[in-house]
């Protein structure tokens, strides 16, 4: 059996484990079992996984102008969440003896696997965490330190990300989930695209509803210059979203919104992992906004060229995405089957 331990923080990790569990089934009977929590169970529930909502992870504090607050006390509430799952992985490891733990960045599985002397492979962007300043920074930098000792320990690490391998390390480049067809033209018929489409996302938080305010006001100027269309897709966490302008399409929470991703022209996002590989893969323009102060989010932001502040220029980033046209990204291959054929070979 393979174990997945997904860290329902936000949804990236949970689409890129069905990418790779996608490619697993391809390749292997084993029984997959996925351990998660909403609304990364959702997705895998919805594909037909056998997954248990255990995880209840802490939000962050974001304020109306999506910046984070109270960071030091988010970082606190954090590692008590590590300790609770910590006990939960604990039940799932012993009841499973002979089974292959992966872990999506939940670190409690990979500590109880590690002292159960179990095989184990972490799929992670992070090598350390960035989010204290000042004084307390060493308490983050502590945390780092084992988490490092942890990794080291793996028997694999897979790094979404074009690298070069080292010791147990490997680059696996960007994963994302297949497409129901190649075709784009059939593809956006199949979605109700006809026109040059803007998609904004804002992932499995509600974090981002200031860009959504933002990306409408801006789209509403848009529109008094150029024939085009918006779909907003709300996600599980913003159900409640009140705005005077309602010439927007709203998807709501929907399982393939990577298919949205490739059939739209333009795709408006926070600076998540996932949503940035689905773009670069597909081939889709993106502008990509940072929540303020969220280290990881403004590291991916930065080595694509946005930073927080360019939320107040939007209009005329968009008007510029346009005009440039979707990018030829063959060259740009999915790393899901890498991802499946490293985990084949620890079973």
């Amino acid at each position: 059996m393979i174990i997945f331990f997904t860290s329902p923080i936000g949804l990236g990790h949970a689409t890129r484990d069905i990418a790779i569990c996608e490619e697993l089934k391809s390749l292997t009977k084993e029984k997959i079992l996925i351990i998660t929590g909403r609304p990364a169970y959702d997705i895998f529930s919805n594909k037909g996984y056998s997954v248990h909502d255990v995880y209840r992870p802490e939000k962050f504090d974001i304020d109306n102008l999506m910046q984070l607050r109270s960071p030091l006390r988010w970082l606190f509430k954090y590692f008590m969440y590590y300790r609770k799952c910590k006990i939960i992985a604990n039940e799932f490891v012993d009841k499973n003896e002979e089974s292959l733990i992966v872990s999506d960045e939940d670190f409690a599985s990979i500590a109880v696997a590690e002292k159960k002397n179990r095989k184990r492979v972490v799929i992670t962007d992070l090598m350390e965490t960035h989010f204290i300043k000042g004084l307390f920074s060493v308490i983050e930098s502590r945390m780092n330190k084992s988490m490092q000792e942890m990794l080291k320990k793996c028997n694999h690490v897979l790094i979404p990300d074009i690298g070069d391998d080292i010791d147990n390390i490997s680059y696996i480049g960007p994963v994302v989930r297949n497409l129901s067809t190649t075709d784009r033209t059939v593809l956006r018929k199949r979605l109700g695209i006809d026109k040059p489409t803007i998609l904004v996302s804002i992932g499995g938080t509600s974090a981002g509803r200031y860009l959504i305010e933002m990306a409408i006001r801006a789209y509403r100027n848009l529109k008094t210059k150029m024939d085009v269309d918006l779909i907003v897709a709300f996600g599980p966490s913003l159900s409640k979203f009140e705005n005077s302008y309602t010439n927007f399409r709203n998807i709501g929470f929907v399982d393939n919104l990577h298919e949205y991703v490739c059939a739209s022209d333009l795709v408006v996002s926070l600076a998540g992992r996932s949503t940035i590989d689905e773009s670069v893969v597909y081939g889709t323009p993106g502008i990509f906004i940072p929540i303020k102060d969220h280290f990881e989010q403004e590291q991916n932001a930065k080595k694509l060229g946005y930073t927080y502040d360019d939320i107040s220029r939007l209009g005329t980033l968009i008007e510029e995405k346009l005009e440039t046209g979707r990018t030829n990204r063959t060259n740009v291959k999915n790393g899901a089957k890498n991802a499946a054929k490293i985990i084949m070979e620890m079973i």
